[in-house]
């Protein structure tokens, strides 16, 4: 999965690494939001406590979501090249 995700960068660059940023802040909003909706944090700053279990919860995606990004950054990508070619 390392090759691919080199090759995929190496032939799409920001594309790519703007697909994988937008895909984890996505998943950290959604964790951060169910997590807020359906527990309550106890200590000292609740938010910092969701924050921090939404980023866990993101971080044990995280294949997943590089899953996403090879699957995701070629169609992102015609899509751009489409648009820039009919300009």
């Amino acid at each position: 999965m390392k090759d691919k995700l080199q090759k995929l960068i190496s032939e799409y660059g920001r594309i790519a690494f703007a697909v994988y940023l937008s895909i984890f802040a996505l998943t950290m909003l959604g964790f951060g939001l169910a997590i807020a909706q359906g527990f309550e944090v106890d200590g000292v700053s609740s938010t910092a406590g969701t924050l921090g279990a939404a980023w866990v919860a993101t971080k044990l995606t995280q294949p997943l979501r590089i899953g996403a990004t090879l699957v995701l950054t070629p169609m992102v990508g015609a899509v751009i090249n489409r648009r820039r070619s009919a300009e």
